[in-house]
């Protein structure tokens, strides 16, 4: 059976693990509501151009024409796309933190076993 050092170390490195995990999903999160609002300011800026508008779509260095409705679909399937990741991602997260609630929780209760143990308070803090 290994140590408590070692018990504990694992513990606290999945639980920096989950960390991590929760941070690089938030970015995630993040990066999506910042499409969310380019798309959103793109669909406003359809609304007030006029029928005979222009639209063009940059594909790499070059600025393509497109047809109104069809640029406007596929605008408003990006903004579907990604509200739907959004929620994707939400659900994600409270996957993630309900895991590093149960870790920590678990965490503590080790200290607490390894306190009464030892007859004095735990010298490890999570």
């Amino acid at each position: 059976m290994a140590t408590p050092q070692a018990q504990y170390e694992k513990m606290m490195d999945e639980y920096r693990k989950i960390q991590n995990d929760i941070s690089t999903t938030i970015e995630s999160r993040q990066k999506l509501e910042s499409q969310l609002q380019e798309n959103k300011i793109v669909q406003k800026e359809f609304s007030v151009l006029d029928e005979d508008s222009k639209i063009y779509k940059l594909i790499g260095p070059v600025l393509v024409p497109q047809d109104r409705p069809e640029a406007v679909m596929n605008v408003d399937k990006r903004l579907e796309f990604i509200e739907s990741e959004i929620k994707r991602v939400e659900n994600q997260i409270k996957d993630t933190q309900s895991k590093a609630d149960k870790q920590r929780s678990e965490i503590l209760a080790f200290q607490a076993k390894i306190q009464e143990s030892a007859g004095g308070p735990a010298p490890i803090q999570a």
